[in-house]
């Protein structure tokens, strides 16, 4: 059997792999009641209600009996978003149809997002490398199975589809807390904001936006679901990239002769309007721990993907200044021979 690998305290405890204490005789505390507790709190009043002080409050415990099991509030946090994430994923198709499965795969990110309004909250701080995170990548990364894509394309896609998905549901998160803080009905608030926009939106001063709002489209009054119209349109700029790299076109900023991982036919493309509905997403719980992992590793991957850009911005930047040095070099010479 190997050792447990050296982890950072919050990740092996993630891991399951870190030293538990002790428990006296009596006494019913552990890593899980206390990260049961710190989700109950920040669903019922958010993420601003959970502190060491209030969580031990709630079991009955004394602050200082928490910091045994879990040594600072980064590291609660952490473990609340590993066990919000902690969630069954919609199985794959068979046959595969990657369309299906990435929209899927995204409205379920959402689902889990609108559970525990409380995810986005808190700042990433680095690459995912939570369990429930990593399967969540990996479940990405299983959609995209059948497609021509290579590693690095298929990374691309899901850090494409996971960012929307953050984006859209933090949007949703942002204007539900708006109207609750306001104290009013959603239809209601929005009905009286469309027609106060309508005594101060004129034609001449807005030209283009004047009949939106008199038509009620900008105040969201139209029939088309926002997020879900949103998401087909991700995914149809990535099927018209699927379907290019199985007609054999090379891969974005890759040399011409550079073949992909895996070659097989791409799922048609779906109607648009087929999809305006989303699919009915159920979250599973498990045990004490709920939900936790998709964000950050959707984050640590746009990281990384920006990382990687970066880099290749700078080895760009190195080759442009050795070829400028070159042909300095060389008009040096053609000087000193003239």
């Amino acid at each position: 059997m190997t050792d447990a690998p050296d982890l950072p305290p919050r990740l092996a405890l993630a891991w399951g792999v870190a030293e538990r204490p002790e428990r006296a005789p009596k006494r019913e505390l552990s890593i899980e009641r206390i990260v049961d507790a710190a989700i109950e709190l920040a669903d019922a009043d958010g993420l601003g209600a959970v502190s060491m002080a209030k969580v031990a409050q709630s079991l009955g415990f004394t602050t200082m009996s928490l910091y045994r099991y879990v040594t600072s509030k980064d590291d609660l946090l952490l473990l609340m978003q590993e066990a919000a994430l902690d969630v069954e994923y919609p199985p794959a198709h068979e046959p595969a149809d990657w369309r299906t499965e990435l929209r899927e795969w995204a409205q379920f990110t959402m689902a889990v997002f609108a559970s525990h309004p409380w995810f986005l909250d808190i700042p990433v701080t680095g690459a995912p490398l939570t369990p429930n995170n990593l399967r969540g990548a990996d479940a990405g990364l299983r959609a995209l199975r059948s497609t021509p894509l290579d590693d690095e394309e298929k990374m691309s896609v899901i850090l494409l589809v996971s960012g929307y998905a953050r984006n859209a549901a933090r949007l949703q998160t942002d204007l539900a807390r708006a109207v609750a803080a306001a104290g009013g009905d959603e239809a209601v608030q929005g009905g009286a904001w469309a027609d106060a926009l309508r005594g101060l939106v004129d034609e001449v001063r807005f030209p283009y936006l004047r009949p939106l709002v008199e038509a009620g489209t900008y105040a969201g009054e139209g029939e088309i679901d926002d997020t879900a119209w949103g998401l087909e349109r991700v995914l149809d700029g990535i099927a018209v990239y699927v379907d290019a790299r199985a007609a054999g076109a090379p891969g974005a900023g890759r040399a011409p002769g550079r073949q992909p991982t895996t070659v097989t036919e791409p799922a048609p493309a779906t109607d648009p309007r087929d999809a305006v509905a989303p699919v009915e997403v159920a979250v599973h719980v498990k045990d004490a721990r709920v939900k936790k992992a998709t964000l950050r590793r959707r984050d640590a991957e746009r990281r990384v993907r920006e990382a990687q850009k970066k880099v290749r911005e700078l080895e760009k930047a190195l080759r442009d200044a050795q070829k400028a040095e070159h042909e300095a070099a060389r008009a040096a010479v053609e000087k000193a021979r003239g």
